[in-house]
C-alpha cells in the first residue's frame, strides 16, 4: 500500500532553537575552522576590489575627457580601436569620436563608408577650418558668434568649447562618393572628386587645383566701402565705349533669336518685369543678362572716378555674350561673328591705359560660358574673343570659367531675385528658413536623349519611381518659363537634383540655394571648380555630390541616399545656405543699398580690388 510522505519540514519551537548550545564552544577546532574562514573570505573579497581598482587606473591613464553638451564623457583608445570609445555616453552608449580630432591625424588615415563601402582618403588637419566667404559688410548681431567649422554640416559656436555629440564631424555618406586626400607637393588637403585614368588627366586635375587656389587668394574677405576713406586708392574708371558696343546691342532684342523676344528681359535696368506673386525684389531675369546689370552697377559704384589716372581697376563694358548670342543661330560666317570683338581689342589698344600694364588691371565681364568665345579651328561656334592674344591678361568674368585659365573667373548666374535693403534680405530669409518643406526631393528640368553622356534620364526614372518623395517639373515643354514654377517648387523641397545639362553649370543651381533648397551636385565642373569667390571650397557646407559615373554604373540610387540624411544634417546645411550664402549669391538692384549685407556685386569688385593689389 502506498505510503504518503509529508515534504514538510517539521516544525521546530523557537525556545528550542533559542536554547540550543553552541557547538563551537564545545569544540576548539570548530572555532579555529570559523575564524580561518571568516579571514578567507574576506582576503578573497579584498582581491578583486584591488584588481578592479588597478583595472580603473589603467582606464584613466588611457582614457580621454570629452566634454559634449554639458555632459563629461570618459573615453578610451586602443590601438584596437579606430575611434575614441566613450563609456559614458549616456543616451548614446557607444558614442565614437574620431581620434585624429584630438591628436594629428595620420596621413593614411582611411575611413570606409557603412553603406557603399567606398573609401576615402581624409588629408592631413581635415578639422582645419576653410577661409570664411564672408557676404557681411559689417558683423551680424544676430549670429556673431556662430562660424561653420570643418566639419561638413556641423555649426560651432565660437564661445563654447563644447564638442556636440549630435552633430556629425565627418558626414561619410556624403563623403564615400569623392576623395579627399594629401597633396604631396604642397602638404595640403584637397578634394578629389575625379580619379584620373592617366597621367595627363592627373596633371590637368592637379592645374585645376592650382588655378582655384591662386583664386582664392585674391578674394577679399572684408569690405569698408562705409567707412570715410575707404575708395582711396581704389578707384573704378568705367571706359566709355561707343554704344555699338553694349547698349546698340540692347536694341535688338526682338531679333536676338528666332523663338523669343528678349526685349521683356531688358526692362529694369535688364532685371526684367517684376513679379508681384513673389514679393518685393522678384524679377523675370534672364540669365544672360549679367552684363548690362553689373554695368548698371558699376556706374554707380561709390568708388568710381572720371580720371584715368585715378584708377586702380578698368572696366571694359563690352556686352560680348549677347554680341554672340545674337549669332548663334543664324547662318553667319566666322568674320561676322568676330567683328565686334575685333574692334573692341582695337579701340582698347589705342589707350594708354590699356598699353601700360597689357590689360593686367582691366576686367570683362561676359554673360555667357567660356566656350562661346574660345571658337577655334575645330568648333564653328562662338566668337574667338579669348582666344585673341590680347585677350590672356585682362580678368574675365564668366557664368563658367575655363578651368584651365587663370584669369577665367566664374561669378553666379543672375537669379530671380534682386533686393533693395538689407531689409529685403532679412524678410527673404526669414521666410524661407520657417517655410515647411513638403517635398523631400525635386528635379526642374528635361532629359538629353541626344546626349549619351548625359545622367538626366537616370535621375527622371529614379525621380519619377518615388513619387511619395521626389517631384519631377518637365521643362522640356515649357513648364519651366514661369519662374513662380520653379522657385515655389524649390522652397517646397529639401533637395534639387542639379545635374549637368548643354554645359556643366546650371543657373537653377543659383536659383535652389536663393530658395533654401540643399544643391545635388553630380560633377565638380558644376560648381566646385567655377565659383571661388562666391562658394567655400567645402562643399559639404551646402551641398551633396554624387559621382555621376556611380550614377552611370547604377552604384547609388539617389532617392535612397538622400533620405539617409538626417534632419539635423539638413537643417544644419540650409541654416549656413540661407544665412551666410544667400546674400553673396543675388545681385541687387541697380538703385539699392546695402549696409550690413555684401551682395555677389559687392564681392566680386572687392576682391577685383585685392587682386589688383596681388598682382601689380
Amino acid at each position: 500500500m502506498p505510503v504518503s510522505i509529508s515534504k514538510r519540514r517539521p516544525r521546530t519551537s523557537k525556545r528550542t532553537e533559542t536554547e540550543k548550545p553552541d557547538a563551537s564552544l564545545k569544540d576548539p577546532r570548530i572555532g579555529c575552522n570559523s575564524i580561518c574562514s571568516v579571514f578567507f573570505s574576506s582576503l578573497l573579497y579584498r582581491v578583486p576590489l584591488t584588481i578592479l581598482f588597478l583595472f580603473f587606473i589603467y582606464l584613466w591613464s588611457t582614457s580621454t575627457t570629452v566634454i559634449s553638451g554639458n555632459v563629461v564623457h570618459i573615453c578610451i583608445s586602443s590601438r584596437k580601436l579606430n575611434d575614441l570609445y566613450c563609456l559614458t555616453a549616456g543616451t548614446q552608449p557607444g558614442l565614437h569620436v574620431p581620434v585624429n580630432n584630438f591628436t594629428k591625424p595620420d596621413i593614411g588615415n582611411v575611413i570606409k563608408s557603412e553603406e557603399d563601402k567606398s573609401v576615402v582618403v581624409l588629408g592631413k588637419d581635415r578639422d582645419k577650418s576653410f577661409a570664411k566667404n564672408e557676404t557681411y559688410a559689417g558683423e551680424r548681431d544676430y549670429s556673431a558668434n556662430f562660424t561653420v567649422g570643418a566639419s561638413p554640416n556641423v555649426i560651432k559656436n565660437e564661445t563654447s568649447t563644447v564638442l556636440d555629440q549630435d552633430s556629425k564631424l565627418i558626414n561619410e555618406k556624403n563623403l564615400d562618393s569623392f576623395l579627399v586626400d594629401w597633396d604631396s607637393e604642397t602638404g595640403e588637403e584637397r578634394y578629389r572628386y575625379i580619379n584620373s585614368k592617366d597621367e595627363d588627366e592627373e596633371t590637368a586635375l592637379k592645374a585645376v587645383d592650382k588655378y582655384l587656389k591662386e583664386q582664392r587668394s585674391w578674394l577679399s574677405l572684408g569690405n569698408n566701402r562705409n567707412k570715410q576713406g575707404s575708395c582711396q586708392g581704389q578707384g573704378i574708371y568705367v571706359y566709355d565705349l561707343p554704344s555699338k558696343f553694349n547698349k546698340d546691342l540692347l536694341g535688338e532684342c526682338s531679333d536676338m533669336v528666332p523663338w523669343a523676344n528678349f526685349c521683356s528681359y531688358f526692362k529694369n535696368d535688364a532685371l526684367g518685369e517684376s513679379i508681384e506673386s513673389l514679393g518685393k525684389g522678384w524679377f523675370r531675369t534672364h540669365q544672360y543678362s549679367l552684363e548690362p546689370i553689373f554695368h548698371s552697377r558699376v556706374l554707380k559704384h561709390p568708388c568710381r572716378v572720371y580720371d584715368e589716372n585715378l584708377a586702380k581697376l578698368f572696366y571694359v563694358p563690352f556686352y560680348g555674350g549677347i554680341d554672340v548670342l545674337r549669332w548663334h543661330f543664324k547662318n553667319v560666317s566666322e568674320d561676322v561673328k568676330d567683328v565686334l570683338a575685333i574692334e573692341v581689342v582695337k579701340w582698347l589698344g589705342s589707350k594708354q591705359s590699356w598699353r601700360e600694364n597689357a590689360g593686367k588691371d582691366h576686367v570683362f565681364v561676359l554673360g555667357k560660358i567660356s566656350w562661346d568665345f574660345r571658337r577655334n579651328n575645330k568648333f564653328s561656334w562662338g566668337s574667338s574673343l579669348l582666344e585673341m592674344q590680347e585677350m590672356k591678361n585682362p580678368t574675365k568674368l564668366l557664368i563658367e570659367r575655363n578651368p584651365w585659365e587663370v584669369n577665367d573667373i566664374a561669378i553666379p548666374h543672375p537669379t530671380f531675385f534682386h533686393p533693395k535693403t538689407d531689409d529685403d534680405i532679412s524678410t527673404w530669409q526669414n521666410k524661407i528658413i520657417m517655410k515647411h518643406r513638403r517635398s523631400l526631393i525635386s528635379f526642374a528640368g528635361g532629359a538629353r536623349p541626344g546626349n549619351p553622356d548625359s545622367i538626366r534620364s537616370t535621375l527622371i526614372d529614379q525621380c519619377s519611381s518615388s513619387p511619395d518623395q521626389c517631384r519631377f517639373l518637365n521643362c522640356t515643354g515649357g513648364g519651366c518659363d514661369k519662374p513662380e514654377s520653379v522657385i515655389e517648387l524649390f522652397q517646397d523641397s529639401e533637395f534639387c537634383l542639379q545635374p549637368p545639362g548643354d554645359s556643366p553649370t546650371r543657373k537653377s543651381v543659383f536659383d535652389s540655394l536663393v530658395a533654401g533648397c540643399i544643391p545635388v551636385i553630380f560633377d565638380p565642373y558644376t560648381a566646385y571648380y567655377q565659383y571661388t569667390w562666391h562658394l567655400p571650397e567645402d562643399h559639404r557646407t551646402y551641398s551633396v555630390y554624387i559621382n555621376k559615373e556611380e550614377l552611370k554604373e547604377k552604384k547609388v540610387n539617389v532617392i535612397e541616399k538622400l533620405m539617409s540624411m538626417s534632419l539635423r544634417e539638413r537643417e544644419d546645411m540650409r541654416s549656413y545656405i540661407v544665412h551666410e550664402l544667400l546674400p553673396g549669391l543675388v545681385y541687387g538692384d541697380p538703385n539699392g543699398k546695402f549696409e550690413r549685407f555684401r551682395d555677389a556685386f559687392d564681392i566680386t569688385i572687392d576682391s577685383l580690388l585685392h587682386m589688383i593689389s596681388k598682382k601689380l
